[in-house]
């Protein structure tokens, strides 16, 4: 099932909620592959902020530049032109090391793969990236987490022992279990079945609601969509529109509008 809810929608360039902090933002952001003639603009222009404390999901049909916006706007790629802000800093003109550290320390990732380590219990995945860079996990911090994603009886377990949507529910707590300023999240129910995708939205939605993370993802899903606060449309590397409190219905409304 899915939350329902009243869809209003605005247009022109997707803006911020009144009053609302910016976790994270674009301006004039534009990424060109190729050169001459065979140049392809997968992002055009586009200028959007990201609210903290809130669950924002990037859509568009296939091509229309939503998972290059989510990797520039994450770090793992620069932009021809434009600027990525984290907070307050600047990430495009970081320097590599910098930019490495910045990721690691201020953002998690969720992805369609779990990259979680065979030989390690769920537990030690969890705290996995803040171990190797040297920083004391926060045991009431984690334990939240874990009360959270509903795995507690399952820390002791390796990643074979446990299923899929078991697995990306890790998965996503050790995106969590830094504390990240922003969590991005990269077609994170695309390898799962409608009950786990279902499980790993919820998780998302308390993360955001409980325990005040802010969460960016990316979806194809009209239904996962709607567990967001607010929806971005993206079309042929432009932004063309937003819907606030979404439900499954209007955004697939607008997705048709879209050509998707």
């Amino acid at each position: 099932m899915t939350p329902t809810a009243t869809a209003t929608t605005t247009t022109g360039n997707p803006g911020t909620a009144a009053g609302a902090q910016l976790a994270a933002r674009a301006d004039h952001l534009s990424k060109v592959y190729g050169v001459g003639e065979a140049a392809v603009a997968a992002l055009d222009d586009v200028s959007v902020g990201l609210d903290r404390g809130r669950f924002t999901a990037i859509m568009g049909p296939s091509g229309s530049g939503k998972s290059t916006l989510l990797h520039l706007l994450a770090g793992l790629d620069r932009p021809t032109s434009g600027t990525v802000h984290l907070g307050d800093t600047e990430i495009t003109r970081l320097r590599d090391k910098a930019l490495t550290t910045l990721r690691r320390d201020r953002i998690g990732f969720i992805f369609q793969s779990f990259n979680l380590l065979p030989t390690m219990t769920a537990a030690e995945n969890i705290v996995l990236p803040m171990r190797i860079a040297g920083r004391r996990p926060d045991p009431h911090w984690v334990a939240s987490i874990v009360e959270t994603i509903g795995l507690s009886g399952r820390l002791g377990h390796r990643p074979s022992q446990l299923s899929g949507g078991q697995q990306q529910r890790v998965a996503a707590a050790r995106a969590l279990a830094s504390r990240p300023d922003i969590v991005f999240a990269d077609e994170p129910t695309g390898a799962l079945d409608s009950k786990s995708g279902t499980e790993l939205l919820k998780f998302l939605r308390s993360a955001v609601d409980d325990l005040g993370q802010t969460v960016v993802m990316v979806t194809h899903d009209p239904g996962a969509a709607c567990y967001a606060d607010r929806v971005i449309f993206l079309a042929d590397g432009h932004v063309v529109d937003e819907l606030l409190a979404p439900s499954a219905e209007t955004v697939l409304d607008r997705m048709k509008s879209l050509g998707d």
